[in-house]
């Protein structure tokens, strides 16, 4: 098994004052640090915990045998999350925590072809039984598609030349590898690019992964969810690693805690204004400590934000 660390995993967890009786998810189970240390906080309490990927339900479902009474497993994305609580008879929680992106034994697993880094068939699919893989998009969309897919989601400033060079290379052979994959990217990019810190094809794999998991849709759905289910004094957290999701965290947060614009010329008593049923945590993001950093240096990108139902 394959070592996984849990970013800001106490920070996480303590932002959501478990109560031993609480009703808790776990929107991102991952390798099941995150759940075991809220399910080990609990009493008569029960933690539902989703995951799309059936290898990491299997091995966090060993790591978890120490608390398994106080734990549901459940096979199905976080945006899922009202529809599968609502069919277990579940209709409010306590508290909802969302750790982000790709998991280090993904990214580590070679066969899986989310990284840039091992040769491996090209994949990047979280849940293994959908059809639409990173070879499909690489090999079937047009080239403005492609170079569209590339800026949006990996906010990559050479996406058109990116797209047109994997055009041009599909055209000879099917882009097979991720190292073929980068092979291509680096003939896209000037020297300048290639010379600096950092992978060349670092933004265009994870334009990729986001494309094919659809990561940023399942996120706007999950946060809307989290917010339905939260009870009175519940808590969401959350675990960003790129300014993709963290805008729309920031921005849905922000929403729910503001008080609701009004005409400033049509007269109203305070008690009939509107006052918003969340508020923020703390208005910036909690980030990891400089132990944390030192140990795993994949949290220097986490942010996590905290968001409290204050009102029905």
């Amino acid at each position: 098994m394959i070592k996984h660390y849990s970013v800001l995993l106490k920070e996480s967890v303590d932002a959501l004052n478990c109560r031993p009786d609480g009703i808790y998810v776990d929107g991102t189970l991952g390798r099941g640090g995150h759940s075991l240390e809220i399910a080990r906080r609990l009493q008569t309490g029960q933690l539902y915990a989703f995951d799309l990927d059936e290898q990491a339900l299997t091995e966090s479902r060993q790591r978890l045998a120490e608390v398994a009474d106080r734990v549901t497993l459940i096979r199905a994305n976080f945006a899922q999350m009202q529809e599968e609580l609502n069919l277990r008879g579940v209709h409010g929680v306590d508290g909802v925590v969302m750790d982000l992106g790709v998991s280090s034994p993904q990214f580590d697993d070679a066969q899986r072809g989310f990284s840039y880094r091992y040769e491996a068939q090209l994949d990047m699919r979280m849940d293994q039984s959908q059809p639409i893989s990173a070879w499909n998009l690489v090999n079937e969309l047009e080239e403005k598609e492609l170079s569209a897919l590339l800026w949006k989601y990996g906010e990559e400033s050479y996406s058109r030349s990116i797209a047109r060079q994997i055009v041009k290379a599909r055209a000879v052979s099917p882009i097979n590898t991720t190292f073929e994959l980068v092979d291509v990217i680096k003939k896209a990019l000037p020297a300048k690019v290639l010379n600096k810190k950092g992978h060349p094809a670092k933004q265009t794999f994870q334009a990729l992964r986001i494309a094919v998991n659809r990561e940023l849709d399942s996120l706007e759905t999950g946060l809307q969810a989290a917010m339905s289910l939260l009870n009175l004094n519940g808590r969401i957290a959350v675990i960003t690693f790129h300014s993709l999701e963290d805008r729309i965290v920031k921005e849905a947060f922000r929403q729910a805690s503001s008080v609701e614009k009004i005409d400033p010329r049509i007269p109203l008593l305070p008690s009939q204004i509107t006052q918003p049923k969340f508020r923020l945590i703390s208005r910036k993001p909690i980030l990891p400590s400089g132990e944390e950093l030192a140990e795993n240096n994949r949290s220097h990108s986490a942010k996590l934000r905290v968001l409290e139902r204050i009102g029905d």
